[in-house]
C-alpha cells in the first residue's frame, strides 16, 4: 500500500508551522484574534480530505464503499477542490477577523503549499513532461528525461512565501493586500507550471487564471480602500453661534 500522501501532508504541515512560528517571533502574525495554527491546520486537513474525495469520485472510486483509498495516492488529490475547501473552512473559522487572519497566515500558507509539492520526493512523483534541460532526469528504467515540475512549484512557492513574509515585516501593506498577493502567487505558480505537467485535459487553466485575476482585484481594492481611509481626515468642528 502507498501512503506517500501522508508524507506530502506532513511536509506541508511542517513548512506551514515553521513559517508561522518564524513570523510570530517577529511579531508579524499578530493583529488578529484567530488562533492561526489551529485554524490553518484544520483548514489544511479539511482541504486535503475534500480534494482527495473529489479526486476519488472523478476517478470512479466510491469513498463510502472503499474508504481505505482515502489515504492512498493512486488518483491523487484534486488541487482546485482542496484549495477551495481549505479557503472556505479557514474563512468560516476566522469569520470574526477575516481580513487580518488571511493576511497573517498568507506566507505560511504558501510555505505549506511548497511543502506539499516537495512531498513528491516521498512518492517519486516529481516528474512532468519530457524535457532535455540539463537538470531533467528520468524515472528508473526509463531513458526519457522529464521536468521535475513539482520541485519547480515547490521552489517558486517557497520564494513567494519568503517575499510575502518580508513584505509584511518591512512594508506597510494595506489590509487584504497580502492575501491578494499570496493568491496571485499560488495561482500563478500553478498556471506557469501546468504546461509542464502530464495531463490529458491540460489541467484547470481557467481556474488558475481566475485565481490570478481575483487576487489582483483584491490587491487593487485593498489599496484603493487604504488610500481613501488615509485621505479622509477628521471632520472639522463647526463653532457654535
Amino acid at each position: 500500500m502507498e501512503f506517500s500522501l501522508l508524507g506530502a501532508a506532513a511536509m506541508a504541515v511542517g513548512a506551514f508551522w515553521l513559517v508561522l512560528r518564524w513570523e510570530a517571533a517577529r511579531a508579524n502574525a499578530t493583529g488578529c484574534t484567530v488562533d492561526l495554527w489551529e485554524a490553518g491546520l484544520t483548514a489544511g486537513i479539511a482541504g486535503v480530505f475534500i480534494g482527495r474525495i473529489a479526486a476519488m469520485i472523478s476517478a470512479g472510486i466510491n469513498p463510502v464503499t472503499d474508504p481505505g483509498q482515502i489515504v492512498l495516492v493512486r488518483s491523487g488529490v484534486s488541487t482546485p477542490a482542496a484549495a477551495l475547501g481549505a479557503l472556505t473552512v479557514f474563512a468560516i473559522l476566522s469569520r470574526t477577523d477575516l481580513v487580518a487572519a488571511f493576511d497573517a497566515v498568507a506566507a505560511a500558507a504558501l510555505a505549506g503549499l511548497a511543502g506539499w509539492h516537495a512531498g513528491c520526493l516521498t512518492s517519486g512523483g516529481c516528474l512532468g513532461a519530457a524535457s532535455d534541460v540539463p537538470w531533467a532526469y528520468a524515472l528508473p528504467g526509463s531513458d526519457i528525461t522529464r521536468h521535475p515540475v513539482e520541485l519547480y512549484a515547490a521552489v517558486a512557492l517557497a520564494l513567494g512565501a519568503m517575499a510575502v513574509a518580508t513584505w509584511r515585516q518591512r512594508g506597510r501593506p494595506a489590509p487584504g493586500a497580502v492575501s491578494g498577493v499570496a493568491l496571485v502567487i499560488a495561482a500563478g505558480v500553478r498556471l506557469a507550471t501546468e504546461p509542464m505537467r502530464v495531463s490529458l485535459d491540460g489541467g484547470p487553466i481557467a481556474l488558475y487564471v481566475a485565481g490570478v485575476v481575483v487576487g489582483a482585484a483584491v490587491v487593487g481594492v485593498s489599496q484603493i480602500s487604504a488610500s481613501r481611509s488615509a485621505g479622509a481626515g477628521p471632520t472639522d468642528a463647526v463653532p457654535d453661534g
